[in-house]
């Protein structure tokens, strides 16, 4: 059995862009947050929209926060 294919929103892409750059794995982020990886995908892919922790991976993954909102 596969995995199906994933659909990031917007959002989700600059993460995993960014987790690629850093050479972080998802369950790393996940971890530092406090949550687990299934719940990080779940914000990544927009089924559920975590706005309590976008600033924190923000955070997290650039050292510019108005990195990411330039982007939007």
């Amino acid at each position: 059995m596969s995995k199906g294919k994933r659909n990031y929103s917007s959002f989700g892409i600059w993460v995993k862009i960014k987790l690629m750059e850093q050479d972080m794995e998802q369950r790393e982020l996940a971890e530092k947050l406090g949550v687990s990886e299934s719940y990080l995908s779940d914000i990544l892919t927009g089924r559920t929209k975590g706005l309590k922790y976008t600033d924190t991976i923000i955070s997290i993954l650039s050292k510019k926060e108005i990195e990411y909102k330039e982007v939007i």
